[in-house]
């Protein structure tokens, strides 16, 4: 069973085996003062706590940076969307389960889905103003703005949207091209097994559509070209934070660069993933690639990334419960130590987001706190505070 609990501003927790971003400290008592980490040092024999961790594993609370769970719990199948309201809150209940609490939900600018097809679930603006009008103190959520490069109507929504936010808010942009033959669908047989899978097209129907699509999106390359620099500008001002989904070469890398984004999102290739650490871009990879031990779409291995040192965050991207279990499975494998695979799930998506304030277990940060039981196969939370 998972707790998330209300907790006073101020208390000590005891007994705990605090992951820290380099070292693990075994039987640790945390100070939170204010809602604030205080203190984190061994604890002192003879001392009461006012919650004892009993030896669980206490880390930060983890940072997702790019979550589709939210638009999948509105349109858990194809035709079948449920109320805007009931599936957020239910998508919350999964992250909290899963030890998330700061969440960025991707809400997709299109007007059609990643493979072409029509959307039946609540438009981008009906997501996002329940979204925002949503309170918790379990999760703290926010918005990854997900552009279709070649989409008009996207771009002017989100155009909208962006000048409508505060001045001081600075928001997470992920900007993405899904047209088969390239990046993420470089092979477009993976679009068309989709479309077959998940929409129920037949396979010639799926090829027929694969075609069509990007016989389209060809025509509206001058639509990308100006999305791109509208948002370079935006980035290069600091108006936005920029993600680039899916770069395959380096030269894709160079534009990301050219265009002033920050982050690499998905490599599919380890070139990409290379050229993104040459050329100081932060790398986020799939948590699910890496249980899976690949890409379903045959793109590049996330473990292998990961490995080579090339990976400085994980995301959940659809399925919040593998954001632990991919980050205890890297330390079970030998392939990295527990602080720094702790650091992927946790301060790694936090610098993705430019968040400073949340994601280590040091003093100053936000009490965003998580105890987990890794004493089985997989991890399990047994209590979150993500008060906030």
């Amino acid at each position: 069973m998972t707790w998330s609990v209300r907790v006073p501003s101020d208390y000590v927790l005891g007994h705990v085996r605090a992951v820290l971003p380099d070292r693990v400290v075994d039987d640790a008592r945390l100070v939170v003062r204010d809602g604030r980490i205080a203190e984190v040092a061994p604890h002192p024999p003879g001392f009461r706590a006012d919650l004892d961790g009993q030896g669980l594993l206490c880390l930060p609370g983890l940072v997702d940076v790019h979550s589709d769970a939210l638009a999948r719990e509105f349109r858990p199948r194809p035709g079948s969307s449920l109320p805007a309201g009931f599936a957020l809150r239910s998508v919350e209940q999964k992250l909290v389960a899963a030890g998330i609490t700061t969440a960025f939900h991707g809400i997709a600018f299109q007007d059609r889905s990643a493979v072409g097809m029509p959307i039946d679930s609540p438009s981008d603006d009906d997501l996002y103003d329940v979204l925002r009008a949503h309170e918790s103190h379990q999760v703290d959520h926010r918005v990854l703005h997900r552009l279709d490069v070649r989409c008009s109507g996207g771009v002017r929504r989100l155009r909208a949207r962006l000048a409508s936010l505060p001045g001081d808010v600075v928001p997470l942009v992920s900007y993405e091209d899904h047209t088969p033959g390239q990046g993420q669908y470089a092979d477009p047989t993976v679009m068309e097994r989709w479309l077959v899978e998940a929409e129920g097209l037949t396979g010639e129907a799926a090829a027929a559509h694969v075609a069509s699509l990007r016989s389209d999106r060809d025509q509206r390359l001058d639509q990308r070209t100006e999305t791109l620099d509208w948002l370079a500008a935006m980035a290069s001002a600091g108006q936005i934070r920029l993600v680039g989904h899916d770069p395959a070469t380096r030269s894709d890398v160079d534009q990301l660069v050219a265009g002033s984004a920050a982050v690499a999102e998905f490599p599919t290739t380890r070139a990409a993933a290379e050229a993104a650490r040459e050329r100081g871009l932060l790398v986020v990879a799939g948590a699910v690639n890496v249980l899976r031990g690949g890409s379903h779409a045959g793109n590049v291995s996330a473990g292998e990334l990961v490995e080579a040192g090339l990976v400085d965050a994980l995301t959940c991207d659809y399925l919040p419960s593998a954001l632990l279990p991919a980050a205890m499975e890297l330390v079970r494998a030998g392939t990295m130590e527990l602080p720094a695979a702790v650091r992927l799930v946790t301060s790694g998506p936090a610098a993705v987001a430019g968040l400073t304030d949340r994601g280590v277990l040091g003093e100053g940060y936000v009490a965003h706190l998580v105890l987990a039981d890794t004493t089985g196969r997989w991890p399990t939370v047994r209590l979150v505070h993500g008060s906030h």
